[in-house]
């Protein structure tokens, strides 16, 4: 199958997500409009307009309802899906690096880059009721990071009791959201985590950092389970919902992106056994390191966005479904 290729930023992307049905893939990129498109055919829906600066981190809720981008104007924002209107924001000190719902869609948490002087913080916020007094209510808990790393990545844990974190000194940390108390901690990478994202139970969690690696990771105990190694710095990973496969994404620094072709499979969707640690498949077209990674909620199609600004969707081909692995 012919990949859909769409293009509708100008910059490079940032973060994909299906949403929960997977009929819309909602994009982020380094121009400031989020935009969301149609899965099934790659015609694009609309874009959010309010962002003044570089958007990091989108999320979707599982109603589809509301939708939420943080951005590098020092801005989290949250907006009504259908209409595109945008229903409320909160003012952070610094960029907003990360941003998720909870799986009840009551809660949603984001975290904050440190900078002049700025420890990186977490945020957990109420969305119940997003309006104009939205941007004075106080966090239902503030988590500063001081003397610690900053968080790159977040995903909720367990039945949004805990917080899961990942750092840029490659540490993994978890977090109680009663206490507010770091409950566990461990340092399995040697460089940054640049995502994270959770299998379709949420028993799972995928990891991909700088230090060319992807591992796997009980999103309870926190321990690795299974290792996947590269020789790039892998920037995206995400697991099958249906079969026991990881696609890892990454490629070295945009600044070095000149200097190879393309030719070498740099920049491949590389396919690997979620048991066995085996790569058994690549599939090549971004001109240019992946920056994202998402599997359709089905299983069947996979998306990925890249530094080249293009969002491509990949069908699998029937034999992808038959490939029985030998042991």
């Amino acid at each position: 199958m012919k990949p859909l290729m769409l293009h509708g930023h100008e910059r490079s992307i940032t973060q994909i997500k299906y949403n929960r049905d997977g009929d819309l893939l909602f994009s982020s990129a380094k121009d400031n409009h989020p935009c969301v498109w149609y899965s099934i055919n790659g015609e694009r829906l609309g874009t959010y307009e309010g962002h003044q600066g570089v958007v990091w981190a989108i999320d979707v809720d599982w109603e589809t309802k509301r939708f939420m981008s943080g951005a590098g104007d020092n801005m989290l924002m949250i907006w009504d899906v259908q209409t595109g209107k945008a229903l409320g924001k909160i003012e952070a000190k610094t960029s907003v690096r990360t941003c998720n719902f909870s799986y009840s869609g009551n809660m949603a948490l984001y975290s904050t880059d440190s900078t002049m002087g700025n420890p990186s913080e977490i945020f957990i916020i109420d969305v119940r009721t997003v309006d104009s007094s939205f941007s004075t209510n106080d966090p239902i808990l503030q988590i500063p990071l001081t003397n610690a790393p900053k968080a790159t990545s977040m995903v909720w844990g367990n039945l949004d009791e805990v917080v899961i974190s990942g750092h840029d000194n490659g540490d993994l940390a978890q977090w109680d959201l009663r206490t507010g108390k770091k409950i566990n901690l461990v340092s399995e990478h040697a460089k940054s985590i640049n995502d994270m994202q959770l299998s379709k139970d949420g028993g799972f969690l995928i990891t991909a950092s700088k230090d060319c690696t992807a591992k796997l990771f009980d999103a309870d105990t926190l321990e690795c389970l299974k290792t996947y190694k590269t020789e790039r710095p892998v920037n995206s990973a995400a697991i099958s919902p249906i079969l026991d496969h990881v696609v890892l994404g990454g490629g070295q620094d945009a600044m070095d992106v000149t200097t190879t072709s393309t030719r070498i499979g740099k920049f491949d969707a590389r396919f690997f056994h979620l048991v066995f640690e085996e790569e058994f498949g690549r599939v090549k077209g971004h001109f240019g390191p992946i920056n994202s990674l998402a599997f359709h909620p089905d299983g069947k199609t996979y998306a990925s966005g890249g530094e080249d600004g293009y969002v491509r969707l990949n069908q699998f081909d029937p034999n992808y479904f038959d490939f029985k692995f030998d042991y």
